[in-house]
């Protein structure tokens, strides 16, 4: 019976992660902790988790996250604290004689300038994109890491590459949230708010020119790989978890529909004055497709009225 740490397991995948969990009736035993339980840039807080808890299995999904004009101005705290995070963890896996450690990266950790699609080989093929390259390079040295403790020590550490995620328990608040909670808070509050002025007369304003594109993957499909990938996947090379290449959707798309989720009914207008971020990141799942060829990912309108729903469904609790 496994005994799995879900380090960071009260953000957006962790709370997707009980769900699946919940719905398995698995006999593994699932400990998710988040910043309250440990500090995980604090070395001796995270061995005393470890100590804790005595896991064999480990999802690390701890990080500092933020959205775009987040890690645009705090790019060395980006490093610093995450690179803080990984360094602990895994060498108290190691320590603590953990079976497997999967950590979550991210797409944006890929070259700026590249060929797309992009796949798992092009990790350190160049610089990644300026706008976030803190929280980039401090992800990148996770699969560094991986490499560094299997070739001295065996470890079976590997790493996922989830696309853009969103779902149920996001974070919404205006200054780290990203692309999907962001637009589901403001749209939120222009509805609600100010209701002497017509529904129909109301603009919101997607940030930037609505034109870069983006894959976005559902908290629970994530969820449910990244299962799949604990107890099936041994190798140390990392595995993109994504939509396919033909899902991907423009930010303005994206925006088009949260309205719809909302059954919004004024209009939509581009801020060009809010940066873009980069253009595309599309990531090709063909690795993913030639392990597990029959997943089914959860149609994107689907999740994103699922997701409004749960917002407006928890809304004391995510705006307090």
């Amino acid at each position: 019976m496994k005994k799995v740490l879900v380090t960071g397991g009260t953000g957006l995948v962790g709370n997707a992660l009980k769900t699946i969990i919940d719905e398995s009736g698995t006999k593994d035993e699932w400990i998710f902790v988040g910043s309250s339980d440990a500090d995980l840039t604090d070395g001796n807080a995270t061995r005393a988790l470890f100590e804790r808890v005595k896991p064999t299995h480990v999802v690390h999904l701890a990080a500092m996250v933020g959205g775009l004009f987040h890690n645009m101005n705090n790019n060395l705290d980006f490093l610093r604290r995450n690179l803080q995070i990984n360094d602990n963890v895994l060498q108290n896996a190691y320590e603590h004689g953990c079976v497997k450690v999967i950590s979550c990266l991210s797409t944006c950790i890929f070259p700026d300038k590249t060929s797309y699609p992009i796949d798992e080989t092009m990790v350190h093929n160049g610089p990644p994109h300026p706008s976030n390259y803190g929280y980039s390079y401090a992800k990148r040295l996770i699969d560094i890491q991986n490499h560094a403790y299997h070739d001295k020590y065996g470890c079976m550490f590997t790493s996922i590459i989830p696309c853009n995620i969103f779902g149920p328990h996001d974070n919404y608040k205006p200054e780290v949230s990203h692309v999907i909670p962001g637009m589901i808070n403001r749209m939120y509050s222009l509805i609600h708010e100010n209701t002497d002025v017509p529904e129909s007369e109301k603009v919101f304003l997607v940030y930037g020119s609505g034109k870069p594109l983006r894959q976005f993957i559902y908290s629970l499909d994530l969820a449910r790989l990244t299962i799949w990938v604990l107890d099936n996947y041994d190798s140390i090379e990392p595995l993109i978890l994504s939509v396919d290449e033909e899902n991907e959707v423009t930010i303005y798309d994206a925006a088009v529909a949260v309205a719809k989720a909302f059954d919004f009914k004024g209009k939509l207008e581009c801020d060009t004055s809010k940066a873009d971020g980069q253009h595309k990141k599309t990531a090709s799942n063909r690795k993913l497709r030639s392990l597990l060829p029959d997943f089914q990912f959860t149609d994107f309108e689907a999740g994103v009225k699922a997701s409004v729903n749960w917002y407006i469904d928890n809304i004391s609790k995510v705006r307090k």
